[in-house]
């Protein structure tokens, strides 16, 4: 006889950080794409200039920026510290790692016919998988505070000549790798993109799981776990 064993997956604070960071990148994508190409003005009669819709864009789109920030920080410190599990250990490129990182890859480009990993915790192929996801939120708070301290051409703020100081001394290098500010505003723009395909694949990825496996993967997000068959004796 088999039963079904619960398995925790994700811990409270891991599903807030999960679903703030979901809500956070709906924002930053629908006032992103309007500050690059402004695509509404109002329902009322009243001229754009007047009710300030850009200034209300960049000042959500720089909250949920912060917001992401805060996240990414959090994620980075739980990736080491973690009491629940520590995904960096995924990361090294052990043999152990990486042949599990191919056994996953081949259970999905196979449909399931092939599993030769312990599908109860977290794999290296996810990890990797998350792991660029946040690499990807880190290079865009870079490139969107350096189009934020271009903005600042008095080189000064509201809070003084040292907040556009220490943007510059950290974010000026994509300058140079991108070939000046409309490069940045280019790659910004583009990683959108990347995030977005990375989204659409994840969200397929829990789905496919969730059928295939028929362990409640997609289920993690909300209660926190998952549920394994496994063989009585």
């Amino acid at each position: 006889m088999s039963k079904n064993i619960e398995i925790k997956r994700m811990t409270g604070t891991m599903r807030i950080v999960h679903w703030v960071t979901f809500l956070s990148m709906i924002v930053a994508v629908i006032t992103g794409l309007y500050i690059g190409h402004p695509y509404y003005q109002t329902f009322i009669a009243d001229p754009a200039v007047d009710k300030y819709i850009m200034a209300w864009n960049r000042w959500a789109h720089f909250i949920v920026a912060i917001i992401f920030d805060v996240t990414a920080i959090l994620v980075a410190y739980l990736y080491f510290f973690s009491r629940f599990e520590k995904p960096y250990k995924k990361l090294i490129p052990n043999k152990q790692n990486i042949v599990e990182f191919f056994e996953v890859f081949l259970n999905l480009i196979t449909l399931n016919r092939r599993k030769k990993f312990d599908s109860r915790h977290s794999d290296s192929f996810n990890i990797v998988f998350f792991t660029i996801f946040h690499l990807l939120l880190v290079f865009m708070l870079f490139s969107g505070l350096q189009l934020y301290v271009h903005g600042l051409g008095s080189g000064n703020s509201s809070i003084g000549a040292w907040w556009p100081a220490m943007l510059h001394l950290v974010t000026d290098w994509t300058l140079y790798v991108f070939g000046g500010n409309m490069g940045v505003r280019i790659a910004h723009h583009y990683t959108m993109y990347f995030i977005l395909i990375w989204v659409m694949f994840h969200i397929y990825y829990q789905i496919w799981r969730t059928i295939f496996w028929k362990e409640g993967d997609i289920a993690i997000v909300f209660g926190g776990s998952k549920f394994v068959k496994e063989e009585e004796k």
